[in-house]
């Protein structure tokens, strides 16, 4: 299954169907303001920054299910984003990633690429989802993982034959 049937709230409130982002690659992530993961926003904006023109995108999903690290408002979250670290990529409502209330897309993401030990569930902010340009999950990346480590699997997606910015 792909990733285009879904949709989400920007962080603005509008509706965006993740269809519009069909033939790019596409790293999702789910992000947090007060984490001692939260530097790797420069890391995802210096990705984003360096390949969008080749068709690549950053995804940023805020959550407040771990440690209570998320807890402003959309607004106050898209500030702080903006003005810490300069972040342009697209980012969306706060979602939940686990349990009964997991949105639909992490859901899928988290099914389709099993963490450590096999298991699904996000174990922390800043767990990356690598999609390819044809909307298929094709790695999954712990907290630990630095965006800057990601670039050269984000190459190989963004070179693959008969792929199209």
């Amino acid at each position: 299954m792909t990733i285009y049937p879904f949709s989400a709230a920007s962080i603005e409130g509008a509706p965006i169907g993740l269809d519009q982002f069909r033939h790019q690659v596409c790293l999702i992530v789910n992000v947090a303001s007060e984490c001692g993961y939260t530097r790797q926003y420069q890391g995802l904006e210096a990705l984003y920054r360096k390949y969008r023109d080749r068709g690549f995108t950053v995804l940023g999903f805020p959550c407040n299910q771990f440690g209570g690290q998320e807890p402003g408002t959309e607004a106050q979250i898209q500030e702080f984003c903006t003005v810490r670290f300069g972040v342009t990529f697209p980012l969306f409502a706060r979602i939940e990633v686990n349990g009964s209330r997991a949105h639909p897309l992490f859901a899928l993401l988290k099914s389709s690429k099993a963490g450590v030990l096999g298991t699904e569930a996000i174990k922390w902010n800043f767990t990356k989802f690598l999609v390819g340009r044809d909307g298929v999950v094709r790695q999954r990346f712990g907290s630990r993982t630095e965006p800057v480590e990601i670039e050269p699997r984000i190459e190989a997606l963004l070179a693959e034959p008969g792929a199209t910015a």
